[in-house]
């Protein structure tokens, strides 16, 4: 993190009792400067605490948020229907619910297990392609590339054709493929941030070749150390001589867990402290940095030392070699250098990381906690007794066909569909999401956003499933623009073309038929955005969460609709 970095900071809310600055998506701290052991210049350690989801009841701030009494209602609401649904159904049919659609999602159970599992364990050769990309073996640009998509879209290719060979009901159909489409999306991330990682260390090495070279003519590669070390000695005791905040604590600290760390000079960091502080509507106290974990930890990558040498041009050499020495280690606090990254294990921790992209190193926490998985654990079943009751009672007996209403069967199925995206969501990115972070002590539990509260389609798109939009942002969007060199609105449309593709893949599996209702409607988004931000849209909040609600309303039964009766 440096100066830019500093300029780029998101909105602070508020200050914490410790000094941290709350943002919208974590708490900074930016510490004191010290001296490392390693350097004398001063330095300062900068960290972020990433946030809960949003209705994780560890979560503080949703905690004292004046609208958490709804959260409860909602689920006693629920609780209460379900109950009187029951009742009617037991003195209707003699029983609270009559097992049909039970009957369907246990069909060739066995088989779809074992089909999964395939699934999973194929993905392991990610693994002998990333060593084959670290040893050489393979240049990832562009032969590496050619088999990592031919490898992508044949577990597709075969996951879909397996599928239709085995007849299975649109559940099994659909888990099965959206399952897919996430395995692909994490091994599709896997392999090109290594196959990246490969190119940025042929680019350091012919860098570093190059830095060699230049050094010849002011003496060799011993004489040009002597002379940056001397220049940077100079610079340092101008420095102390001009400081007058006293002495500077000496040593590196310890990055705590569960947060993302970076160094930085001191001066950066005080410009960041300093627009930390301006943008903050609290108090207006200086940081100080807090932290438990007294383990040492390795330390982070030190500049090349010739970024001090008095020639400009071997100076920015150096500073552009460690830079790429940069992009190969991560930010701490384990400081993992590719290839290291690359084993079994690592891949194995991936898996179960509920991200779909992939780094060398991810905020961790120290330990599992029982009792918050049992509580997901619960939640996730529970939850998804009552998604069950809803498509059971609800949904598959207002299913239409051709003759029905068309009008009539939106109207029967808006208030079930949204009740059933409701509980899917909860159960997909609060339950089981946060259940496998746990698992895998990772840290940055942030699945979501407050997508209830979206005006326009694209806010909603980047917020109510974090982990798709930022493969999508950083392996779709960002890489088109820089491989292609797309522009910005060029970029956003292959990224939703791409999204719509898939989305009505996943619909052709399911339905069996290839009706494109759903990829129109995803397209249709790209109009709707430039819609929404039309200043009289933009300028009414209200207005434009009203339509939001009003197209998702109308969206669920919708498809269902067209999908089904024609």
């Amino acid at each position: 993190m440096g100066s830019d970095d500093a300029a780029a900071i998101p909105p602070v809310t508020s200050r914490t009792d410790s000094g941290g600055f709350n943002t919208s998506d974590g708490t900074i701290y930016v510490s004191k400067p010290f001296r490392s052991r390693a350097s004398k210049r001063l330095r300062a350690l900068v960290t972020f605490t990433p946030r809960n989801s949003h209705f994780d009841i560890n979560n503080a701030r949703s905690g004292t948020n004046e609208f958490r009494g709804f959260f409860s209602l909602f689920w006693i609401s629920i609780f209460i229907f379900m109950v009187r649904t029951y009742i009617a159904s037991w003195e209707s049919h003699g029983s609270p619910l009559n097992l049909q659609f039970a009957t369907l999602l246990s069909r060739d159970a066995m088989t779809l297990a074992i089909s999964d599992a395939v699934l999973v364990g194929s993905t392991a050769l990610c693994v002998p392609f990333a060593k084959a990309i670290s040893k050489g073996w393979i240049r990832y640009y562009w032969t590496g590339v050619v088999i990592q998509h031919t490898f992508q879209t044949t577990v597709l290719f075969i996951a879909v054709k397996w599928t239709f060979n085995r007849q299975w009901p649109w559940v099994q159909s659909g888990f099965l493929t959206l399952h897919s489409l996430v395995m692909i999306m994490k091994m599709h991330s896997y392999m090109s941030v290594n196959g990246y990682l490969q190119h940025v260390t042929e680019q350091s090495q012919q860098l570093l070749d190059t830095l060699r070279k230049a050094t010849r003519r002011v003496g060799g590669w011993d004489q040009a150390i002597i002379d940056a070390s001397a220049r940077r000695a100079e610079f340092d005791a101008s420095t102390n001589g001009s400081s007058s905040a006293g002495p500077s604590p000496v040593a590196t600290p310890p990055i705590p867990n569960g947060t993302q760390g970076s160094y930085m000079d001191a001066d950066d960091a005080s410009v960041l402290r300093k627009r930390l502080l301006a943008a903050s509507v609290e108090s207006q106290r200086d940081t100080k940095f807090v932290s438990d974990n007294k383990k040492a930890v390795p330390s982070p990558a030190e500049p090349h030392p010739l970024v001090d040498h008095p020639d400009e041009e071997i100076s920015d050499l150096a500073k552009e070699y460690s830079e790429l020495q940069g992009e190969l280690r991560s930010p701490g606090p384990e400081y993992v250098v590719w290839p290291n990254n690359i084993s079994l294990k690592n891949f194995a921790v991936y898996q179960l990381i509920p991200t779909l992209v992939y780094e060398l190193e991810y905020p961790r926490t120290d330990r599992i906690r029982p009792l918050y998985v049992f509580e997901k654990t619960v939640a996730t079943f529970g939850t998804f007794a009552l998604l069950y009751s809803v498509t059971e009672t609800l949904i598959l007996p207002r299913c239409p066909t051709a003759g029905d209403s068309f009008l009539r069967a939106l109207l029967d199925l808006s208030l079930p569909f949204m009740l059933a995206y409701l509980l899917l969501f909860y159960i997909i990115f609060e339950c089981i999401c946060n259940a496998f972070a746990e698992l895998s002590y990772f840290a940055d539990r942030q699945f979501y956003d407050d997508w209830w509260n979206s005006v326009s389609w694209d806010e909603f798109s980047r917020k109510w499933n974090k982990p798709v939009h930022t493969f999508l942002l950083r392996h779709v969007y960002a890489s088109t623009m820089a491989s292609y060199k797309l522009s910005r609105s060029s970029a956003m449309f292959i990224t939703f073309l791409l999204s719509a593709c898939v989305h009505e893949l996943v619909m052709v599996v399911v339905t069996q038929k290839i009706r494109m209702y759903l990829f129109l409607m995803q397209l249709i988004q790209i109009p709707l955005i430039a819609i929404s931000r039309t200043p009289f849209i933009r300028d009414n909040k209200l207005l434009g969460n009203v339509v939001f609600w009003l197209g998702l309303y109308a969206g669920f039964p919708l498809l269902c609709v067209a999908y089904v009766a024609y």
